[in-house]
């Protein structure tokens, strides 16, 4: 179905990027998040807590809510724990995965909806709800309420690592939103 917001300019929409572009611009933020989720699995980081990673993946997930807005960034998000998981991982890890995204996700969008925070602030709560929804699903899969004693590591984890995200992805969408026709910023 074609999408027309403008009169006279079949095909094209408001944000001045065609349907095949927005298509190619998300896949190409995928197949980014995807190759960012294979880097961080080859880059070991032990802070005795396990599950702690440098998030990078997430980079494209906080570009993508600057440029791409919630819808796209929400599938962008899925598509990737969908193909990290049944590539590099497993059912057990997809639920973790699904777990720390969505509620990174739910925290992002209400903290860029509700003008929180600048672009960093909302890394830094991503990284931390992202952390706080992998310790939820690990508590009730162990069915122990005793991990709740590795929360402060990975409040601290998630901070550092959504600070150095949210620098780097402000960096990015500054430079992106030039090139990006129609970006949200």
């Amino acid at each position: 179905m074609e999408r027309r917001d403008q009169p006279g300019k079949p095909g094209k929409r408001r944000s001045g990027r065609t349907p095949a572009g927005d298509a190619a611009l998300c896949g190409l933020m995928c197949a980014l998040a995807f190759l960012f989720g294979y880097v961080e699995m080859l880059v070991p980081v032990s802070l005795g807590v396990p599950g702690v990673k440098l998030g990078l993946a997430n980079l494209v997930s906080i570009v993508s809510l600057y440029l791409l807005g919630t819808r796209r960034t929400v599938l962008i998000s899925l598509v990737r724990v969908i193909l990290t998981g049944f590539t590099f991982g497993s059912l057990s890890v997809m639920m973790y995965s699904m777990a720390g995204a969505v509620l990174s996700l739910i925290a992002m969008i209400f903290c860029r909806k509700a003008d929180l925070f600048g672009i960093t602030g909302i890394s830094i709560a991503g990284g931390v709800f992202h952390n706080i929804g992998q310790l939820i699903v690990a508590a009730l899969v162990l069915e122990s309420a005793n991990l709740f004693y590795y929360l402060p590591v990975l409040l601290f984890a998630g901070t550092v690592s959504g600070a150095c995200i949210g620098l780097l992805g402000g960096m990015a969408v500054k430079r992106l939103s030039r090139a990006i026709p129609g970006s949200l910023t």
